[in-house]
């Protein structure tokens, strides 16, 4: 690892994509600041180039930074100040071996997030969506006590893949509505949070698939979790479950979804695509489908707090003090 380079009094700032005005006018404030006024996404090219050119530079969950643009970016650049909890979009191993700081906004997003995901399976489960285009389109014949049909959510089980703070701040909200909330988890929650959630841990991810009627996904991306709803599992699903991805797109097959969703056995509600900002059409002509352009986290309080936290973080490290939201803590 590097050694620790000289903290600049006034550091320059590179920020990636636009951010609510109140926080990109105390950035001016306080840093050197250069900002995006076009939000247009940068292109690997423009981000090495900002990398060689500023002290921190903040990107997003959108911003690929991989090792060969660290080893690329020169000995200015001290420390990545990410925009969002997620840190999969950035290779932590090669920020460490040059001595980068790497910091990210843990917790700001949870209760929207959370929010979002209980909107998306009432939707989901009520089968707003295509009911919504059938009064678009005109095809609306008025009520009747047999045509459009969804599910009440009281009494179902609800599968959470991933029990950290979204998953549980989901369950809270389940259990509300009365659902039975099962989890599957790298770790087993101590039981005094399990009884104040009525959350059931299991061990057995193909288990738990088998048994929601609806399943939540909250895990990171990664090698470990790439496609890890995949045709063999989404055949495990009962029929007329549904499955809810406000995580990231990757943990999905989206091939094998469409098949499952094309057969009509399943429903399901996405905020995040694999490929997003692409997006399958066969994926967006499903009536069973409830889609979402990523909208998670898109609150003017939330996006407002990620700011804000980043402000903290790089004073934090311009006045000598460890950023409170370190990824990778144990560097000097």
């Amino acid at each position: 690892m590097e050694t620790a380079r000289p903290l600049p009094p006034r550091p320059r700032v590179i920020v990636t994509r636009r951010l609510l005005p109140a926080v990109e006018a105390r950035m001016a404030e306080l840093f050197d600041v250069v900002l995006n006024p076009d939000d247009l996404p940068m292109s690997p090219t423009d981000l090495e180039a900002a990398m060689r050119e500023c002290d921190v530079l903040v990107p997003t969950v959108t911003d690929t930074i991989d090792a060969a643009m660290i080893e690329q970016a020169g000995t200015r650049i001290a420390m990545l100040a990410s925009f969002g909890a997620g840190t999969d979009h950035i290779d932590l191993a090669a920020a460490r071996a040059h001595g980068i700081l790497v910091t990210n906004t843990p917790g700001v997003f949870t209760d929207d997030t959370a929010d979002l995901t209980l909107a998306l399976i009432i939707l989901v489960s009520r089968q707003f969506s295509e009911s919504a285009r059938t009064l678009r389109e005109g095809r609306w014949q008025g009520w009747g006590p047999s045509v459009m049909l969804g599910h009440s959510l009281s009494g179902k089980t609800l599968g959470i893949v991933g029990m950290g703070r979204i998953g549980q701040a989901v369950a809270h909200r389940a259990r509300a509505f009365g659902m039975e909330i099962r989890y599957h988890n790298r770790h087993r929650l101590p039981p005094a949070v399990e009884n104040m959630l009525s959350a059931r841990h299991q061990p057995d991810l193909d288990r738990l698939v088998a048994e929601a009627d609806i399943l939540t996904l909250h895990c990171p991306a990664g090698l470990e979790t790439e496609h890890l709803i995949d045709t063999r599992r989404l055949t495990l699903m009962k029929p007329g479950a549904c499955l809810v991805n406000t995580s990231r797109g990757r943990l999905v097959d989206e091939e094998a979804l469409i098949a499952a969703l094309s057969e009509g056995r399943i429903g399901a509600g996405l905020d995040v695509f694999e490929h997003e900002p692409e997006v399958d059409p066969r994926l967006l002509a499903l009536p069973n489908l409830v889609a979402l352009p990523h909208l998670g986290s898109a609150t003017y309080e939330g996006r407002g707090a990620a700011g804000h936290r980043i402000i903290t973080n790089i004073r934090s490290w311009v006045d000598g003090h460890r950023p409170p939201d370190m990824v990778l803590p144990d560097m000097p």
